[in-house]
């Protein structure tokens, strides 16, 4: 539901904008992306299932977000200091904000499922920053559809439930805008600015949950959250200082 609500909106913004059809070396990358993107995601949610939070959250996120900053350094260059400064504080943000209290020791890491989300959460990013610049809302929707495809392969396959109350439609449609919207602005992002600062300043974004989490539902503050926060102000400031200069 939420891919398919995706595709519209993503659909019809790039015929509101009148982008031309992607080219074929960006329809490559969005094939790949999309894979990568609905295996990152899967990977994360299983390690989430079967392991410790606290060890599967902050490994994917950090090396989601270290994967695409070194290929940026490499290809791009490196940015000036503060955005460097920047860049490393918010990597230490993620792992803070991220952290959570853990299961009993016997219990497994996930470790390996936290590995395998934070290539795969990389390589979408890889290919999302590699597209030519040409037309925003027509990869994704290439994204969108490569991963509908593929989903509806696994639950036709292994015999999945699908249908769902009426009670979550609503949630599903916006959760799916949302998501469309997020990932509109990555590419957009990618396209305007260096792709190691796009990358970490959206890795970002457990901060906001985190913050929202307790705002709305009201749950405890911890020091870890404090320091984490914090940092992440300071890094999104170095990081604009930085830009700011280039």
């Amino acid at each position: 539901m939420t891919q398919a609500v995706g595709i519209a909106g993503a659909l019809a913004l790039a015929l509101v904008l009148g982008e031309r059809f992607p080219p074929p070396g960006d329809l490559l990358l969005a094939v790949g992306a999309g894979i990568c993107g609905l295996a990152g995601i899967t990977f994360l949610y299983r390690g989430l299932a079967v392991g410790r939070m606290g060890v599967v959250a902050p490994t994917t996120g950090v090396l989601a977000a270290v994967i695409p900053v070194v290929a940026s350094f490499v290809f791009q260059g490196a940015p000036p200091p503060p955005a460097i400064a920047g860049i490393a504080l918010a990597l230490v943000a993620v792992v803070l904000v991220t952290r959570a209290p853990g299961f009993h020791a016997d219990h497994p890491s996930g470790i390996k499922w936290a590995l395998a989300a934070g290539t795969a959460i990389g390589g979408f990013n890889l290919c999302v920053g590699a597209f030519s610049g040409e037309a925003a809302f027509g990869p994704l929707v290439v994204i969108r559809l490569v991963q509908a495809v593929l989903m509806t392969f696994v639950i036709v396959a292994w015999r999945q439930p699908w249908r769902m109350g009426g009670d979550v439609l609503r949630p599903l449609v916006l959760v799916g805008l949302l998501d469309m919207a997020g990932n509109a602005a990555f590419i957009l992002a990618t396209q305007t600015g260096m792709l190691a600062i796009a990358a970490v300043l959206s890795s970002l974004y457990p901060v906001t949950t985190v913050i929202l989490a307790i705002v709305v539902l009201r749950e405890r503050l911890t020091r870890s959250h404090i320091a984490g926060i914090a940092l992440t102000a300071a890094a999104i400031a170095l990081i604009g200082a930085g830009s700011a200069g280039t």
